[in-house]
């Protein structure tokens, strides 16, 4: 049910913000077919909103002239962070997050003088925010809004919630806080069915509701944190731990932090974490800008010794694949007669 309204609060916000737009660009931003617009503003109709349809190739659809709702006032510099932050909104993985965006953007634009409108347009244009790393993974918006609204107010929950092992299951659950980390949302906190502090993906929550109790959160309980912990704490083929010569804040530049778990160590940083490729954690140190030792494993090392043997004979002309084929031989053989 909240999926339409949105999307229908979203025409309304960008026929106020355009003034006129066609069929086909109202459909577009918000992500619908041209008979779900159709329906979409029969809606608006009904709740008495007047729309003028302009039918034929150049036709489309346009407010009442006068009709005008209350607008938000934001300066400019707000005005400006709320459109980079609407940009970000698009890559956190909400499945509501299109028409909710496009709503928002109208109203700001509605608001906003022709010089920042150009600016704020420009942004949303020709800006792009990579959320790396990870891949967005869709989670639910009701699901983010009812979660975070219990861990406010410290109201327990029910948590029906699915596993790619176990299937479908149940559990009270105390959300002390929500978190996104490498693409997906997680909620942190105390599952009764387990008796420990849990972490759980929204998007494998299939149904969450409001229980008549409350409780009590750990003070200074640091939702990210846990999750980055547990995260790299999962048990896997390899436990790494490396000594990288650097300080945290020049580490955390040069690494993503869902790599593992970063704790300082007099003038440098050890970090820890579990992987199944080995290979992969090899490349990932062979690009460090800084001087590194590998504690664990030694297979660790054997992986860097075979990625620097693979660098080494790519960079020699003589070793490379392609140094062996006839043309590159002659073209050889040329320069030495030269």
């Amino acid at each position: 049910m909240e999926r339409p309204t949105l999307r229908v609060l979203a025409v309304l916000e960008l026929l106020q913000a355009h003034g006129r737009m066609s069929g086909s660009e109202l459909a577009r931003r918000i992500d619908v077919d041209g008979r779900t617009l159709r329906r979409y503003i029969a809606m608006l109709e009904e709740i008495g909103i007047p729309i003028v349809a302009e039918r034929g190739r150049y036709g489309g659809y346009a407010l009442v002239a006068g009709f005008k709702l209350p607008p938000m006032m934001f300066t400019d510099d707000e005005a400006l962070a709320l459109s980079v932050g609407l940009l970000a909104a698009r890559g956190l993985g909400l499945t509501d997050a299109a028409p909710a965006v496009a709503s928002a953007q109208a109203k700001l634009e509605r608001v906003m003088p022709t010089t920042l409108k150009r600016r704020v347009r420009a942004i949303d244009e020709t800006v792009s925010l990579d959320l790396s790393p990870g891949t967005a993974v869709p989670g639910s918006s009701m699901a983010l809004m009812t979660l975070s609204s219990a861990a406010q107010s410290r109201q327990r929950v029910h948590l029906h919630y699915r596993t790619t092992q176990r299937g479908a299951t149940e559990r009270d659950f105390d959300p002390y806080g929500l978190a996104w980390r490498g693409g997906r949302w997680y909620v942190v906190g105390h599952c009764h069915l387990r008796e420990d502090v849990r972490s759980f993906r929204l998007d494998r929550i299939e149904a969450v509701g409001l229980l008549p109790r409350s409780f009590r959160r750990p003070e200074g309980f640091d939702a990210l944190g846990y999750l980055a912990f547990s995260l790299a704490s999962l048990p896997r083929a390899y436990a790494i731990e490396v000594r990288l010569a650097a300080d945290l804040a020049t580490v955390k530049e040069a690494l993503f932090e869902t790599i593992g778990i970063f704790e300082p160590d007099g003038d440098g940083v050890v970090l820890f974490a579990q992987v199944d490729d080995l290979g992969w954690f090899a490349r990932e140190l062979s690009r460090l800008p800084f001087d590194f030792e590998i504690r664990a494993p030694a297979a660790l090392r054997d992986a860097l010794h075979d990625q620097g043997a693979r660098l080494q004979r790519l960079a020699n002309p003589e070793t490379s694949p392609q140094s062996r084929s006839e043309p590159a031989r002659r073209q050889r053989a040329s320069r030495r007669q030269q």
